[in-house]
């Protein structure tokens, strides 16, 4: 019998079990050098053109690289063009215009507390000691953040930033500018990257592709069904930095982490959040960390289709300043600060979707007003988010025992009153003293929905990827939420 050498048994057996799961074609191509000709070279390749990807494109060429970025979809940005533009930034100069201590400790803390003790801290401290930098870099080259502090889920203190526009275009948009000014770079849409090529040694030395990409949202693998484009090999002289994401859009992957995440499971995620580059890198060795761990954001309304419109209300207004009631008892039912998972789970203890049931999250007119005017009035337009003279208008709107949600507010209140939550442990400290007692009163059903995928492949310190052995695989790196550890089980709200 051949020797076969641990790496090479668990890597045949991961790669096994999906191939099994149908995840793969029976061949599984990966390219070698030797075996193809390169169509045109690079210095630097970069897959994924999100927050991550377009960053790393510009810091390879203000390091003299020539940069190629790959984008499967016809526009730019993925997930991080429409998200909803917050940027946690622990020891930062608002931070310290309005009083709020903070430290590289506290947000370490407040991280491993939501990521229930899973992250690995060695790539949190980079986090928080680049924080400050990063955010810069986003402002130099055209990103605008209002003057205000927000707090969101899972943090002890106001540290995040909001876009002028409230929402991640602000800062994906000039980053994608400054990227196609720059001389020697391009950024390249409807161009799917599928496998990575390498010499014998294994190192990644360029990508195979198809340029004039369709990405078909009506499949239902477009990573596996989509046939579209004309092959393609780009070489990559010094490396490739995987930056396509993470995959709660991919109904067969998602479900095989997570057997809640059927089909019909609704997610805040664009549609060509996928996993068919991370199923590529595991392929040539990369090792997973975490993939099954799969968050689902809170905030979200089952009143509209995928991100929605409703999050800034919920999180900013109702969950902060307001409560969320059971609709079948009129009564609160978890601590509304609590992080992202908490809530979710709380949440979907209490929803009965058949029976169209779903919590309340709900405010007074001091707490919208706390809002963006938008944020409050196109959710309203859209009906999603309503209006109520009276706190028995909308427990009659929403069919809950009216008596049950009264007295649900006054002891409410009388806790922010208090300065303590006896039953839910909210911090109250955070809530300002506002209490839910001037009309009028604004209303939303909630529901969480897919959002996050926590795992993906593991990176050191320096970004790189590595294999089996914990040793890096020579010409990849990667960043983002393609990534795995950081964030442990659930990361924060921003």
């Amino acid at each position: 019998m051949s020797k076969v050498s641990r790496r090479d048994f668990i890597k045949f057996g991961a790669v096994s079990a999906l191939a099994a799961s149908g995840v793969y074609a029976s061949d599984m191509p990966v390219f070698r050098d030797k075996d193809v000709k390169f169509d045109e070279e690079w210095d630097v390749v970069v897959i994924g053109s999100g927050f991550a990807g377009l960053a790393a494109g510009i810091k390879a060429n203000e390091r003299g690289n020539k940069v190629l970025i790959l984008e499967k979809m016809g526009r730019v940005g993925g997930n991080s063009v429409i998200n909803g533009g917050i940027f946690a930034v622990p020891n930062s100069e608002l931070q310290k215009k309005n009083g709020v201590k903070d430290s590289k400790e506290i947000f370490i803390s407040d991280c491993v507390k939501a990521g229930l003790g899973l992250n690995h801290v060695d790539q949190l401290a980079i986090l928080a000691d680049r924080a400050v930098d990063t955010f810069n870099f986003t402002v130099k080259h055209g990103a605008k953040y209002l003057d205000k502090l927000l707090l969101e889920g899972g943090h002890s203190v106001p540290r995040t930033y909001y876009t002028s526009n409230t929402s991640g275009s602000g800062i994906v948009q000039p980053l994608a500018e400054t990227f196609k000014n720059l001389q020697g770079c391009e950024l390249r849409t409807r161009c799917k990257f599928d496998e990575f090529v390498t010499d014998e040694n294994g190192a990644i030395v360029g990508v195979a592709v198809r340029n004039d990409y369709k990405f078909d949202k009506n499949l239902f693998s477009d990573d596996k069904e989509n046939k579209s484009g004309e092959r393609k090999f780009i070489k990559a002289k010094k490396g490739v930095v995987l930056a396509s994401g993470g995959f709660c859009s991919d109904k067969f992957f998602r479900k095989l982490q997570d057997p809640r995440a059927v089909p019909e499971f609704d997610t805040t995620n664009h549609p060509g959040a996928t996993a068919g580059a991370l199923i590529s890198a595991l392929k040539i060795g990369a090792l997973p960390v975490q993939i099954g761990w799969i968050q689902y954001i809170p905030y979200k309304c089952p009143d509209e289709k995928g991100n929605g419109i409703t999050s800034k209300f919920a999180s900013q207004a109702a969950f902060r300043y307001g409560i969320l009631v059971d609709p079948k008892t009129g009564k609160r039912y978890m601590n509304e600060l609590a992080d992202r998972k908490i809530r979710a789970d709380a949440m979907f203890r209490i929803i009965d979707a058949k029976n169209d049931s779903y919590p309340i999250n709900l405010c007074d007119s001091v707490a919208a007003a706390k809002l963006v005017e938008s944020d409050l009035a196109n959710p309203m337009k859209n009906g999603v988010i309503m209006k109520f003279d009276t706190l028995a208008d909308l427990a009659k709107y929403y069919k809950m025992p009216a008596g049950e949600l009264e007295k649900t507010v006054e002891r409410y209140n009388e806790f922010v009153k208090n300065g303590k939550d006896e039953d839910f442990d909210k911090p109250i400290k955070l809530t300002d003293g506002i209490t839910i007692s001037q009309a009028p009163f604004y209303a939303m059903r909630g529901a969480p929905k897919l959002h996050h995928t926590m795992g993906g492949v593991k990176i050191n310190t320096k970004a790189q990827v590595l294999n089996i052995d914990d040793e890096p695989i020579k010409g990849l790196y990667a960043a983002g939420e393609v990534t795995g550890g950081t964030h442990g089980a659930s990361r924060l709200g921003s």
